[in-house]
């Protein structure tokens, strides 16, 4: 039997180039409180929310992402005709297929580009640098785009006291490519089934088309049960990530947890004994909660800031529906 040969690709992996989309429209606290018979100061204890985002029906998953990649394709001085692969995590593009993924590439111009979509919701952008890292240093992509995207006002259901206020939309992007030194650590990732029902859409679509009334589905989720969960399990997974990249939680520059809500970012800097310098991304207060987006987002912020610098060591943290998570080290482009 003859062999099959196998390739090899770049010896590391980085992040070369972050860029993001934000839609236009704020919505402050103040346009959601009615219907969901609350307050800003209530918004704001239980979630550190002021405001968050919406998009426009033109602002949509492909437009958006396309935005935030033409930015990171360009600081990473990358072509889009050298991108091998496209990797979007959403749980917005309503389409059950093809991919968004497939549209994207071709708007940008890339050459016949691998392209899929991943479903591991808040997790998603996190899985998507895990594996593009794997395949830029296993030979099977030169660079890849990763993007983040969604529009989850779409699932959201204005009169649900506990999410209306929280989710939000938005876009952002990373190309991954070879680098001289390690830039990407390995991933810590799982997921917990058991927990299953606590974040999901509502409603299976086969029910809303069979329903005399339809209506989109929407998100529900059981926030004490989440809060209680991420807030110290997570922590645990950060420190595995530290362990397996091999850096000590006292040469840490960045901290960038998915922007889930403020009291579980405060917690789990609390569990993971944060050094006070260590500096921490609140993008939600601005933003809100965007899922998949919300990783790119906030480092997105924080380098814009002057927060995040180039060479910075930043830990990545992410956990959404599933419960599905993910964690790793990155140095920031």
């Amino acid at each position: 039997m003859a062999p099959i040969r196998q390739t090899t690709g770049a010896s590391h992996a980085a992040i070369l180039g972050i860029g993001t989309y934000r839609p236009s429209r704020i919505i402050p606290n103040a346009e959601v409180v009615e219907a969901i018979d609350s307050s800003d100061e209530w918004i704001q204890q239980r979630s550190g929310i002021r405001q968050r985002r919406w998009a426009s029906p033109e602002e949509t998953v492909q437009s958006m992402s396309v935005d935030a990649a033409r930015i990171a394709l360009e600081r990473a001085r990358v072509d889009a005709r050298q991108i091998d692969c496209v990797i979007v995590a959403t749980v917005t593009h309503m389409y059950q297929t093809p991919a968004i993924a497939t549209a994207i590439a071709h708007e940008l111009g890339t050459d016949q580009a691998a392209a899929f979509d991943i479903s591991a919701a808040c997790a998603g952008f996190c899985h998507g640098v895990a594996l593009a890292a794997d395949m830029v240093r296993g030979g099977s992509a030169g660079h890849v785009l990763v993007i983040g995207v969604e529009r989850l006002s779409d699932l959201t259901d204005v009169g649900d006291r506990g999410t209306a206020f929280i989710f939000a939309d938005g876009a952002g992007a990373a190309v991954v490519g070879p680098s001289d030194t390690p830039g990407i650590g390995p991933v810590v990732w799982g997921s917990d089934g058991e927990q299953f029902d606590l974040i999901r859409q509502k409603e299976d679509w086969r029910d809303v088309v069979a329903s005399e009334n339809p209506q989109m589905p929407h998100l529900v989720m059981q926030g004490n049960a989440v809060f209680r969960w991420a807030s110290f399990a997570m922590a645990k997974i950060g420190q595995q990530a530290l362990d397996r990249a091999g850096v000590a939680i006292d040469d840490l520059d960045v901290f960038v947890p998915h922007q889930a809500n403020m009291r579980i970012t405060d917690a789990m800097a609390r569990a993971m004994k944060l050094p006070e310098r260590v500096r921490i991304a609140r993008d939600i207060a601005e933003q809100g909660n965007t899922s998949a987006a919300s990783i790119p987002l906030a480092l997105d912020r924080m380098i814009e800031e002057g927060d995040a610098r180039s060479g910075d060591t930043a830990l990545l943290i992410a956990f959404g529906a599933g419960l599905a998570y993910a964690a790793q080290v990155v140095t920031v482009p």
